[in-house]
């Protein structure tokens, strides 16, 4: 059976939602995917989970131990890559499991096993034709800011910016965003994806009090792509340049013309949708 679960995490302890390969070997630093199918793997020995078969709810402890060398360890796959700092409230992952699960449970105990920073959220059934990654249709990212010119004891570290933010010219040079466009300028050169194609369905600003939230919704990112797009925002904000400029970097298909890739913190995977 192939399951999916919503998973919600704080970035900041981890170098990214996925585990990490170099020269053919896993890097040891700790990652969601890691912490997740480590909790996951933990609980399929144990079982309590299961739905009751022959009047007994899972199987014992004592029979998990011996069958623990005979269970291969749950394996999971994310429906995209966050970088290290970035957050999730709507992550999903699928993993296939051969047993029916009982999803109160489930969740519950994996949430007991996890680390304080990630959670589980929702577990439910999905057809095998399922793919977290492939079925995806759009993801919606969310980056938060702090426009204030004195910092706070309880900014942590989102990103504040000390000058006055224009929300309407912010809009404007975000509207030349949308639709589909060839992202080359916002794109970090570390992505092995060669397609550099995206189609913006939304890209708003708005501002609460202090906080500036920008929603960017579309059917796939680049790896940067998100705080590049800030990181221009905010170099057109810091100079005040017209809205115009970013279509001129869009239209460039350069990276050297956009704005820096700001900090990861504050950005954060709001939901996938399928």
């Amino acid at each position: 059976m192939r399951y999916a679960l919503n998973v919600q995490y704080r970035g900041k302890n981890y170098a990214g939602s996925q585990i990490q390969f170099e020269g053919g070997k896993q890097i040891s630093q700790p990652t969601i995917q890691g912490e997740l199918e480590k909790a996951i793997s933990t609980l399929i020995r144990v079982g309590r989970y299961e739905a009751e078969t022959d009047g007994v709810a899972g199987i014992s402890a004592n029979n998990a131990k011996k069958d623990a060398n005979n269970i291969r360890p749950i394996k999971t796959i994310f429906s995209g890559r966050t970088d290290r700092g970035v957050n999730s409230l709507g992550q999903v992952a699928h993993f296939d499991y051969d047993k029916e699960i009982v999803a109160s449970d489930f969740i519950y105990h994996v949430n007991e096993i996890l680390p304080e920073d990630i959670s589980v959220s929702d577990l439910r059934v999905v057809p095998q034709s399922f793919h977290a990654q492939k079925s995806a249709k759009a993801r919606y990212y969310r980056y938060e800011l702090i426009n204030r010119r004195y910092k706070q004891a309880f900014d942590g570290d989102i990103l504040r910016v000390k000058y006055d933010l224009d929300i309407e010219r912010m809009q404007c040079a975000l509207n030349f965003l949308l639709g589909e466009h060839d992202f080359s300028s916002f794109k970090s050169s570390g992505t092995l994806n060669p397609s550099k194609v995206c189609f913006i369905s939304r890209a708003e600003v708005e501002k609460q009090g202090d906080r500036v939230f920008i929603h960017l919704e579309g059917n796939r990112f680049l790896y940067n792509m998100v705080r590049t797009i800030v990181g221009t925002l905010l170099e057109i904000e810091g100079h005040k340049l017209p809205a115009e400029h970013m279509k001129n970097v869009l239209e460039a298909k350069d990276r050297r013309k956009a704005g820096q890739t700001v900090s990861p913190y504050g950005l954060t995977l709001m939901k996938v949708e399928y």
